[in-house]
């Protein structure tokens, strides 16, 4: 129903938008702790909710930083599972429409 029945995958780019500006809000109003002292880069929130809701590859924020805050972490994990489900529904949407051109 989310993504008009695999009939209108766009609304799943809409969901990670409003996914990415929800942990992007979320994430900025918290303060992480780093896994390795003075390694890596420093906290983006934006980048970070990206790491978290794209599946493929690496940006850098999601090994490098975790959460004390139980509530916060909670919201991470729904993210990627979010991610995996909307990326797959986009991805198999744009696959469908470029079969059908």
């Amino acid at each position: 129903m989310t993504v008009g029945y695999g009939y209108r995958p766009w609304m799943a780019g809409v969901w990670l938008l409003a996914l990415t500006l929800l942990g992007t809000v979320a994430f900025s109003t918290h303060t992480p702790i780093r896994v390795k002292e003075d390694e890596g880069s420093p906290f983006q929130p934006f980048v970070y909710t990206l790491d978290l809701l794209i599946p493929i590859g690496d940006l850098g924020q999601r090994t490098g930083w975790y959460w004390s805050d139980a509530s916060v972490q909670w919201l991470a994990y729904l993210l990627i599972a979010f991610g995996w489900v909307l990326t797959t529904a986009l991805v198999a949407g744009v696959t469908r429409a470029l079969q059908k051109g």
